[in-house]
């Protein structure tokens, strides 16, 4: 790896800087890319800052982007990246709109670059072990999905309260819970969506073509004070299996929150807790060693973010229309 070059300087900005620096690469990260004027930014502090995206993609010596600018900007700004040679870490969601979703899955696909999809929550430990509890056989065949996601109004950015540019609730925070449903379900057939209010709670019902069934309650609309909370519980065939999470955000899974996993099968249930302080870390030390080695992100392919997209916006459209969505999605041809 020779330099890197963040693009956006709020707050997931500023949280990839931090995932990078802890890996041993803040001299790496050579450009800050933002427009206006430079935010203090201690993780990227001897990151030269530019307003002009074009100043990174000249530079040979930048391999890799972050990216973490507001999801309307994603796909011009990871499409011109993949094009110029780059590799590039993208925040989810991948984009606003299908079309911008398989545009920039087919730049990636041209460029002979690493592409993958800043996923984070399948990089928690918790959720994890979760999918090794499911990959070993304990829990046999999965037939349904609990997923819980509690957060207090986001004010770390003016345009997420803009539907317009965030896509909402269901496409910008409940599609972390939609790409978990649909990694232990398989492929989605059909959304049901309800809501209290546009910010939660909103109640989610994911068919799956296998005939698992899941169910989210995304809230982004907590009494304040609250801490972050998350959940996540499977049922199977053999046995079943939940991850909980409470802390004081959902950048920071500190200590003082609730970090525990349980599995519960025929033989018993036994309930562990969960060090985990660095997932961006992981996130970013993978997607590195996927650019070393050469290697697809099996561990968060484009395709995965794809479908996760498809499930957020049929949920906003149930939302809309007060109806069940059926989907077809567009991966499979």
């Amino acid at each position: 790896m020779t330099a890197i070059a963040i693009v956006g300087q709020g707050y997931m900005g500023r949280t990839h800087a931090e995932a990078w620096a802890s890996l041993g690469y803040a001299d790496r990260i050579r450009y800050l890319v933002a427009p206006g004027t430079r935010a203090l930014f201690e993780p990227a502090a001897s990151a030269r800052f530019v307003n002009d995206l074009q100043v990174a993609l000249d530079d040979p010596e930048v391999d890799i982007l972050s990216v973490c600018t507001p999801t309307p900007s994603h796909a011009e700004i990871a499409i011109r990246a993949l094009r110029a040679g780059k590799h590039v870490l993208l925040e989810k969601p991948i984009a606003l709109t299908l079309d911008d979703s398989l545009a920039i899955r087919e730049a990636a696909a041209t460029s002979g670059r690493v592409l993958m999809i800043a996923q984070v929550v399948r990089f928690f430990a918790g959720y994890q072990l979760l999918r090794e509890a499911w990959q070993d056989g304990s829990l046999g065949t999965l037939q349904s999905l609990r997923a819980v996601r509690a957060i207090n109004t986001p004010t770390w950015a003016d345009w997420w309260a803009d539907e317009t540019q965030s896509g909402g609730v269901p496409v910008d925070f409940s599609i972390h819970d939609y790409d978990q449903a649909n990694l232990f379900l398989g492929t989605p057939v059909a959304v049901t969506a309800t809501r209290l209010t546009d910010e939660g709670p909103i109640e989610t019902t994911i068919e799956y073509r296998d005939g698992g069934v899941a169910q989210v309650l995304s809230h982004a609309h907590t009494a304040v004070g609250l801490p972050f909370s998350s959940s996540l519980a499977v049922i199977g065939t053999k046995g079943m299996a939940d991850y909980r999470l409470t802390a004081g955000s959902p950048t920071d899974p500190d200590a003082s929150g609730v970090n525990s996993f349980r599995l519960t099968t025929v033989s018993g249930s036994n309930e562990v807790g969960v060090a985990d302080n660095a997932p961006y870390a992981r996130e970013a030390e993978y997607f590195l060693d996927c650019v070393t080695s050469g290697r697809e992100p099996t561990l968060s392919p484009t395709d995965s973010a794809i479908r996760a997209l498809e499930v957020s916006l049929g949920a906003r459209e149930s939302l809309q229309q007060r109806t069940r969505v059926e989907l077809h999605s567009r991966l499979d041809g």
